[in-house]
């Protein structure tokens, strides 16, 4: 019977590996333009700014500070996205530990069998929540760093 329970288990969590793929995927999807906005149009702003601040007539203190203000966007927009996404994470891991827990639960008090399918019900739950929440998440961004559709 532990053989069984322990090739269920291996089942559940492969299908949770993909459950979060399905979550990686979405976040990629929804968050491509605003990465694209950074990556080629913020970042060729500061190229072109920063190539400004090398002037003979500047000293070394000066084209530091020139450079260091055209980064600025992208660093500014880089850590939104970067703290955006840490929130998200966090969120989607909390949901997945309150899954976990009951799992764990059930399984002491010996639920075994249900206890799996209600593992799986509550991470597709929380899943879900996740993956309608990218295209808000995306927007939010968006909205913030001015992207235009």
């Amino acid at each position: 019977m532990d053989y069984i329970a322990a090739a269920e288990e291996r089942l559940v969590h492969e299908r949770l590996r993909q459950k979060i793929n399905e979550v990686n995927t979405a976040a990629q999807s929804h968050l491509s333009g605003v990465q694209d906005h950074i990556e080629f149009t913020l970042q060729q702003a500061y190229f072109k700014c920063a190539h400004e601040c090398f002037d003979r007539r500047k000293n070394k203190e000066e084209i530091g500070n020139c450079v260091e203000h055209c980064s600025a966007p992208v660093i500014n927009a880089q850590n939104l996205v970067e703290n955006e996404m840490a929130n998200f994470q966090e969120r989607l891991s909390r949901s997945l530990r309150v899954c976990q827990d009951k799992f764990e639960t059930a399984k002491v008090q010996g639920g075994g069998n249900n206890a799996m399918k209600d593992l799986e019900s509550c991470v597709d739950m929380s899943v879900e929540d996740g993956i309608k929440m990218m295209p808000h998440l995306a927007g939010k961004l968006k909205t913030y760093l001015s992207i235009k559709d």
